[in-house]
C-alpha cells in the first residue's frame, strides 16, 4: 500500500513538474511578437525597403491560427527572416473592416475570399506591386513557415 501511495505521489509531481516546465516554456504574451503594419501602409513601407509583403489571413477563434501566433511567430528563426525580408500585415478574413485594394475600398473579407482563402490560417507572400508569389492554408510548423519564407526571398534577391 505505502509502495502505490509513493509511486501515485511521483507521477503526480512529475505531471506538475512537467506542466509548469510547458507554462515556461510557452510564450505568455503573444502582442508585440511581430510588428504588424496596417495593410495600407504596408505596400509603400515594402517598395520603400524593398521587401515581400507577408500577410497572416486569420479569423477570430481559430485554434489554428492561435497556435502560429504562440508558437511560429515568436520563433528566433521566423522572426529574423521576417525582420530582414518581409513586412508582415494581419488581416481578419471575416471582418467587415475596409481596406483599400486595388484602388477600391472592399471588406477585408471580401480580399480573403479574392486571396483564395478556404480556410485559416491563410499566408500569402506578394510584392509590393500586389502579385501574389505564393500563398498556403493551414497551420505551418516554425520549421516549415520560415523554408517558405526563405524560398521566396532568395528568389525576390535574385
Amino acid at each position: 500500500m505505502a509502495r502505490k501511495l509513493a509511486l501515485g505521489a511521483l507521477l503526480s509531481f512529475l505531471l506538475i513538474a512537467g506542466w509548469f516546465a510547458i507554462q515556461e516554456a510557452a510564450p505568455t504574451d503573444t502582442e508585440g511578437l511581430t510588428d504588424w503594419v496596417p495593410f495600407e501602409e504596408a505596400f509603400d513601407v515594402a517598395k520603400e525597403d524593398n521587401k515581400l509583403l507577408l500577410l497572416d489571413i486569420y479569423e477570430i477563434g481559430c485554434k489554428f491560427c492561435r497556435e502560429m501566433e504562440a508558437t511560429v511567430y515568436p520563433s528566433p528563426a521566423v522572426k529574423a527572416i521576417i525582420e530582414q525580408s518581409y513586412v508582415p500585415v494581419r488581416i481578419d478574413g471575416n471582418s467587415d473592416t475596409p481596406l483599400v485594394w486595388k484602388g477600391e475600398k472592399i471588406p477585408s473579407k471580401q480580399f480573403a475570399q479574392e486571396m483564395g482563402v478556404s480556410a485559416y490560417p491563410y499566408t500569402v507572400i506578394m510584392t509590393p506591386e500586389g502579385q501574389v508569389l505564393d500563398s498556403k492554408r493551414g497551420f505551418l510548423s516554425a520549421l516549415e513557415f520560415s523554408q517558405l519564407l526563405r524560398q521566396h526571398r532568395i528568389r525576390s534577391s535574385s
